[in-house]
């Protein structure tokens, strides 16, 4: 796969003391695989066990216990790889990365170095400013977790919790694409987003399923790329983007200063807002790789990997475009709806049989607003799809106006029901009879004879009115017929 490369964007270059810098970022992304069992064992990959209760003979490399491949976990790393328009090698091979992890008892990690699973591919990513860049992806590649060291329970003694190590993970390694903290974070939110999709890796990044190792470097605008030093383990899309800017600050200081950038790996503070050095950063042959005498070679048919693909779900780039195409909807209203699954498949159950964009904007605006002010996912909305579509329902008919469609909403959202028979409860039908409006709306004009003269003169003061009327009317009077007899009434047809 050819990759073209990107020319500077003046607009993401970061000016210093001396003169305009170029920031480069590359992304490694370990994602845990969705997986009941581990990549060599049959142990549980349950989230928040009991310390060492997720742990077998084999993840605890006990003499003699050898490693039986999880196949499930292969097929997932495939379906990743498909799904990131990338290359599957048809033949992969695990090694022993050698290196010294107090959490892995083994002494070293079965990884994938030469021959990965799966090769070149793609990750085409959206900006808020409605423009897109594709980052290419270098390779993934299967591998086992490590534990965890726990520092913080006791005083002299560091434990170790080995219910994670095992665990399958994907390394998903990008190329050097990205050019600024917003496009790490957006690259890193789509991935997740593709992985979620394709049922994978859940994503869960305060469980640690999602990490990311980011690679920051700088340079001069043409200039070849500078020194990386790696932020490791990074554990949000938040801090992914002010470990970038730190860092590039950083570097960028060093640099005007005269001074060189070692590459080494480094860790973000957060609380801080600074990265310190972690170790120097190790090459491929300090890690002694070689293959792993105890696992044969991975070795795919073409029919089996074209199973996979058949199965596959359909995407967010290809649900966003069917959005547009099929709904009417702008590219970035379906960007919003397809950023998630679920929300993808909420908005079609309420936009079914009804307008789209109405169902578009009742989802983004009202339901993904109070979502977000109350602190809940979509799965714990009070609102199913039926009733929003319900309530759209009763606007399109002309049951209620868009004021009191408001007031139901929040009804349901708090009491819950059926929107029309709470509407019929309640009396919040609209008052579509021409009659009780121009009564309402004569004891309007009466009451304000001088606005009546102003807006003869100034005929957009009548928007004063129309307020007064829906206000006397309880939201209730039908907005169109209120802006015609208005219009008849003050002259102004």
């Amino acid at each position: 796969m050819t990759i073209a490369v990107r020319p500077p964007d003046p607009k993401k270059l970061i000016k210093g003391a001396t003169g305009d810098w170029e920031v480069v970022v590359g992304m490694e992304v370990h994602a845990q695989v969705t997986s009941k069992a581990k990549l060599f064992s049959g142990a549980s990959t349950e989230f928040g066990g009991e310390p060492n209760s997720h742990v077998s003979f084999v993840d605890a490399a006990m003499p003699g216990m050898l490693p039986v491949i999880n196949a499930e976990c292969v097929a997932q790393a495939v379906r990743t790889g498909l799904g990131l328009r990338a290359e599957i090698n048809k033949r992969s091979v695990f090694d022993r990365k050698n290196y010294f992890y107090p959490d892995l008892p083994q002494g070293y990690q079965i990884s994938q170095y030469k021959q990965p699973i799966v090769g070149e591919g793609e990750v085409i990513v959206d900006l808020s400013d409605g423009t897109s860049f594709t980052v290419g992806i270098e390779r993934l590649h299967l591998e086992q977790d490590a534990g965890k060291s726990l520092h913080d329970q006791h005083a002299t003694m560091s434990f170790v919790d080995l219910n994670r190590s095992g665990v399958a993970l994907m390394e998903i390694v990008s190329r050097p694409d990205l050019r600024s903290a917003e496009e790490a974070r957006a690259y890193l939110t789509k991935l997740r987003t593709i992985l979620r999709y394709l049922g994978t890796c859940d994503g869960n990044m305060e469980e640690g399923s999602l990490r990311a190792d980011v690679n920051v470097s700088v340079r001069r605008p043409g200039d070849p790329l500078g020194t990386r030093c790696e932020i490791k383990n990074v554990n949000s899309i938040r801090f992914v983007g002010q470990a970038v800017e730190v860092e590039a600050r950083r570097q960028i200081g060093v640099l005007e200063d005269g001074g060189t950038i070692e590459q080494e790996t480094r860790l973000f503070d957060p609380g801080r807002g600074e990265t310190r050095p972690m170790r120097s950063k190790e090459e491929a042959h300090d890690y002694r790789y070689f293959p792993d005498p105890d696992l044969l070679p991975l070795e795919f048919t073409d029919a089996w990997v074209e199973a996979l693909q058949g199965a596959l779900p359909e995407l967010p780039d290809a649900k966003k475009a069917r959005f547009v195409a099929d709904y009417g909807l702008s590219p970035y209203d379906a960007g919003v709806l397809v950023a998630e699954r679920v929300s993808a498949d909420y908005f079609e159950a309420v936009a079914k049989g009804r307008d789209a964009k109405a169902a578009a904007n009742w989802v983004i605006n009202e339901l993904f607003g109070r979502l977000n002010k109350d602190g809940k996912a979509l799965d714990e909305s009070p609102i199913s799809a039926a009733q929003l579509g319900g309530l759209i329902d009763l606007v399109a008919d002309g049951t209620i106006s868009g004021k009191i469609a408001k007031d139901l909403f929040e009804i349901l959202w708090t009491e819950g029901g059926d929107p029309r028979q709470v509407v019929e409860a309640r009396g919040l039908r609209q008052v579509t009879d021409t009659g009780a409006i121009e009564k309402t709306i004569d004891e309007v004009i009466a009451a304000n004879p001088d606005k009546v003269e102003q807006a003869k003169a100034k005929p957009t003061l009548m928007g004063w009115f129309v307020g007064q009327v829906m206000k006397a009317s309880g939201g209730k009077a039908n907005p169109q017929a209120v802006n015609d007899i208005l219009k008849r009434k003050l002259g102004l047809e």
